[in-house]
């Protein structure tokens, strides 16, 4: 005899509570699928949002708050204090006191490194592997030891374009090398002071160093660079600048036995044939090239550098001026996995490049071409009715400072690229409103539009529908304040607004927005001279989201209001 199935039923109140660990299972799901559900999970209820907090593995901080906070992120490894605004010293002295398993932290845009801070959040936070001190305002010779012996497990460090650099750094920087025996990513771009035997104990005490950015480096000759990159065949990666000089045998030979690189960036340097040549002869799996600015070399390098390298994935040939047309037609036959291209001041090239390369490269999500050559609209073999050429593949699209970009070109272009989520139109002058709003309307998944200097738009007879836009740059445009109440009704996800050099629009439209966008988090109003200060004080009181106003010339606030901007962790900026 068969038994009955017995049949499962659970209540209503048996399914909302469901155990914690379920819901982290689901709560895994949705934030591989889609990041902005698993920010929207946190606001359902006091669960929820334990839940998603124990989730959370990275963390970006503005302003200080209880550090016993930190007890609710039990899996946080990466801490973000970019644009936090306080005692630094304090706050790292502070969160040192629990039990955390930070692997990444990162203290850019600061005006020196918080040493106090870093040597006792060191003595009881041991994990950490990664650290970003990047455009700070002064590095000292001191700071590079203290980094040195706070953290000797470190295996990436990003100490790039620093505004200045204190101390006599020659025998401190090869001490920094010897304890960081596990070092494989290192970032000293803009450290001008820079030698040649310097950079030759780098790479010859990092036993593990596989990428090294020295982006302005100045003082490295090539010559020095080429006896560095023989101490180091191991390196994955590898970008170096040189302005106007020209590449040496020795280089070359250096450079081509680096048989594991997959990503190369030159800037600024006369190359040649020959070394893309060579590149291509002994088969080096790049996946990433950019040689950008670079001089010297000519089709039939990058032909043969392309036609054997195929698995190229990033491609930046920024002002190779000799490119054609039909030359990317021929190249974009071998870049069936590119995902990104730069070909922006190729002055030789068309619209004719951009249809190849979507119709050639199936993985192809981002293309720039700013500054290229001029082609009619009308000149192109493609019809936007026929509705067979759609590429749904690109994403970014950059086509700034190209003045004869139409409205016509850019409504074809929202046509066959439905699923741009970036467009930059920066300086098309004569793009008008009407062309945005078809742009708006076929291109839903925008997020990122960029209108800065296209001074024919003034958009208030838009109608955005249900923008997804994150971030609107409406810069040196002749928008009014009827444009603003658009945005504030339509554009409710908004996070950052660029108003500058706007002069025809009030605080009566930027109070439309403050009050309607409650994601708000920046907004620049530099030059807006209609804007009053008062109005300016009370705008983070406002909109609470606020994290960063840039404010105009004559904007005066007192050391009050400053404080109160402070407190909510809003910067203050003014032009």
């Amino acid at each position: 005899m068969k038994r009955k199935r017995k049949s499962l039923k659970f209540s209503k109140q048996e399914f909302l509570y469901l155990l914690d660990e379920c819901w982290e299972l689901v709560f895994k799901f949705l934030k591989e699928e889609d990041e902005d559900n698993f920010k929207l999970l946190s606001t359902v209820s006091k669960q929820f949002l334990s839940i998603t907090n124990s989730l959370r593995s990275s963390l970006t901080l503005y302003y200080p708050f209880l550090p016993n906070l930190f007890q609710r992120f039990t899996n946080l490894i990466s801490l973000n204090l970019t644009c936090f605004h306080g005692d630094l010293n304090m706050f790292l002295s502070q969160i040192s006191c629990f039990q955390l398993n930070l692997t990444s932290l990162n203290l850019s845009d600061k005006p020196t490194i918080p040493a106090n801070g870093l040597r006792i959040f060191s003595k009881n936070i041991t994990t950490l592997t990664s650290l970003t001190c990047s455009n700070l305002h002064s590095i000292k010779t001191t700071d590079l030891l203290l980094i040195a012996d706070c953290f000797p497990l470190l295996e990436e460090l990003d100490l790039s374009n620093p505004k200045e650099c204190r101390g006599k750094y020659l025998q401190k920087l090869e001490a920094l090398t010897i304890p960081l025996v596990k070092l494989r990513k290192v970032n000293l771009s803009g450290h001008s002071y820079i030698n040649d035997q310097m950079i030759f104990h780098l790479f010859k005490n990092c036993n593990h160093l596989e990428e090294a950015n020295l982006y302005c480096c100045f003082k490295i000759t090539i010559a020095g660079m080429a006896l560095a990159l023989s101490e180091r065949p191991s390196l994955r990666s590898f970008s170096f600048s040189k302005p106007a000089t020209n590449i040496t045998p020795p280089f070359i030979d250096s450079l081509v036995r680096l048989k594991s690189l997959t990503c190369l960036d030159l800037f600024f340097l006369n190359i040649s044939d020959e070394l893309l040549s060579d590149i291509a002869r002994e088969g080096l799996p790049l996946r990433r090239i950019v040689l950008h600015y670079c001089t010297g070399y000519r089709y039939v390098g990058i032909f043969n550098l392309l036609s054997k390298c195929q698995q190229i994935q990033h491609l930046d040939l920024q002002n190779a001026g000799f490119l054609k047309d039909a030359h990317v037609v021929k190249l974009s036959l071998f870049l069936s996995d590119l995902v990104s291209i730069n070909l922006s001041k190729c002055k030789k090239l068309t619209q004719s490049t951009l249809f190849a390369l979507v119709g050639n490269c199936p993985t192809l999500g981002e293309i720039k071409m700013k500054e290229i050559g001029w082609e009619s609209i009308h000149d192109t073999n493609f019809c936007i009715d026929s509705g067979v050429c759609v590429y749904p593949q690109l994403k970014y699209l950059n086509l700034a400072s190209n003045s004869w970009l139409s409205d016509e070109s850019i409504i074809m272009f929202a046509s066959i690229f439905p699923n741009l989520e970036l467009f930059d139109l920066n300086g098309c002058r004569n793009v008008s409103e009407e062309g945005v709003g078809q742009v708006l309307r076929r291109c839903l998944k925008i997020k990122h539009l960029n209108l800065e200097d296209c001074s024919k738009v003034m958009l208030p007879g838009i109608n955005f529908g249900v923008s997804k836009l994150e971030v609107l740059n409406l810069s040196f445009t002749e928008v009014i304040d009827e444009a603003l109440y658009v945005i504030s009704n339509y554009c409710c996800q908004l996070l950052t607004l660029n108003l500058a050099g706007c002069d025809y629009i009030t605080e009566k439209g930027v109070k439309h927005v403050i009050y309607n966008c409650t994601h708000l988090r920046e907004i620049n109003l530099g030059y807006c001279d209609n804007v009053r200060s008062k109005f300016v004080a009370s705008m983070v009181v406002l909109r609470p989201s606020l994290r960063k106003i840039t404010t105009p010339s004559h904007c005066y606030l007192s050391k009050k209001e400053r404080k109160v901007f402070s407190n909510h962790g809003c910067l203050i900026c003014q032009h």
